[in-house]
């Protein structure tokens, strides 16, 4: 039976990610609350939410996880010889609110999105605390592609991308592993498989192996230059 979160609690208590459901491939609870407090928690354990307009908060904890270390990144020969012509220029954190809201755009295969109006609010305010961040691309004045999450210690938790012109969000990928790298960070959290991601090297590993790198890792500092800190 699924656990049902209550909102009033100052504190969350998920359950044990053992507990998750396979079918859907990972739902572990329902309810909570999407405050920074709640999300950073989650964060932590190997937690993510996700969930429709018309559905109540869903915490998600699937096995297999897509993870990548930022050393590892594959960048293609074509891909290479892309981002060498200096098409597009890249931020950090100058347009958060710009790229969640891009990111939150109906694709060509599918209707709806799951990063609704309150998942925005929840991820602004991560941002304005300074625990979520952004990676933009730009071509010329035009921001062509990007994508969002949360960094905590060496582990930066990926949410969405997007992409308006060629290569941009694969372009973004690249520049964030670059970044990581420099700072520090060890580890990417991608999620669920896609093919996107696949071909820029990232892998599965088990639910079990994932959550005992986030005890190691988010308990370590990023570089003391990172995201722009002093």
């Amino acid at each position: 039976m699924l656990t049902w979160l209550d909102p009033n609690d100052a504190a969350p208590h998920f359950p044990a990610l053992s507990s998750a459901l396979t079918e859907p491939n990972g739902l572990l609870a329902a309810g909570g609350s999407l405050s920074p407090e709640w999300l950073l928690e989650a964060y932590r354990l190997g937690i993510f939410p996700w969930f429709e307009d018309d559905q109540p908060i869903l915490w998600w904890s699937p096995n297999p996880r897509l993870t990548l270390k930022p050393s590892q990144v594959h960048i293609s020969r074509s891909l290479r010889k892309f981002i060498n012509k200096n098409i597009y220029h890249y931020t950090v954190d100058n347009a958060f609110s710009h790229v969640i809201r891009a990111c939150s755009q109906p694709r060509l295969t599918q209707d709806e999105t799951w990063i609704t109006d309150s998942m925005i609010a929840a991820y602004e305010a991560l941002f304005k605390l300074g625990h979520a961040h952004s990676i933009e691309i730009w071509q010329e004045d035009e921001l062509v592609g990007g994508l969002y999450g949360v960094s905590i210690g060496q582990v930066f938790f990926g949410e969405s991308m997007f992409s308006h012109q060629v290569n941009a969000s694969k372009v973004a990928f690249v520049f964030l592993c670059q970044q990581l790298q420099s700072w520090g960070g060890q580890l990417i959290d991608c999620q669920v498989h896609s093919n996107h991601l696949a071909s820029l090297g990232a892998s599965s590993i088990s639910r079990a192996d994932f959550s005992k790198q986030l005890s190691q890792l988010c308990s370590q500092p990023l570089a003391a230059n990172a995201w722009g800190n002093s």
